[in-house]
């Protein structure tokens, strides 16, 4: 697995104030907050994949992200804290009067590492459960599981089932062409160090 080295206390603190205030932005402006990288530390300023997850009361309220790094970190949570909010198509827009009630939490990606398998059961060993996030692909067929979803699905086959259904295949698809990549994340919020799953 890619090392990357991890966020201050203080590096957080900052994307948590900028998912949050991004959020509050586009209820007025209906944009993302513009975020200029030069302000802000040179850590917070490399390119990194994230996904930002928010809850009302424990429960989800909207979660986009990106796998693949490809804009300054502090721009990547602003545009997908704003995205959560407003653009997640399983939810509403965001109201402002639930505003005061959202927790925000930040997952922040490793580099995917592409894994080889022959089996299902090769693909299943491989599997570090609690720490991998899982992308799966099969021609059209994509999604993921960030690594909190083995939170509510610890079992490995069963979370590799799940994702396969996610992906908009049968909970039991097996081909060659199935191809599987992992990450980990280093994940933060407003009320706990763990991110909620997508």
């Amino acid at each position: 697995m890619l090392s990357i080295d991890a966020l201050s206390i203080q590096d957080r603190a900052t994307l948590l104030q900028v998912a949050r205030a991004s959020i509050q932005h586009g209820l007025y402006h209906h944009r993302a907050l513009p975020v200029d990288p030069s302000d802000y530390p040179a850590t917070l300023r490399s390119a990194r994949a994230t996904f930002v997850t928010l809850e009302i009361e424990g429960r989800l309220r909207g979660c986009i992200g990106a796998l693949i790094a490809y804009q300054p970190l502090v721009r990547d949570v602003a545009v997908h804290a704003y995205a959560a909010a407003f653009e997640d198509p399983r939810f509403p827009k965001l109201h402002a009067e639930e505003f005061p009630k959202l927790e925000i939490h930040l997952s922040v990606l490793s580099p995917p590492e592409p894994l080889s398998f022959r089996s299902e059961q090769e693909l299943l060993a491989q599997l570090q459960p609690g720490v991998d996030g899982l992308i799966l692909h099969f021609r059209q067929h994509r999604a993921t599981f960030l690594p909190s979803v083995w939170e509510q699905l610890a079992d490995p086959p069963v979370f590799l089932a799940h994702l396969k259904q996610k992906a908009g295949l049968s909970p039991d698809f097996w081909s060659l062409e199935l191809q599987a990549e992992r990450y980990t994340t280093e994940s933060f919020g407003d009320a706990h160090e763990t991110a909620s799953s997508a």
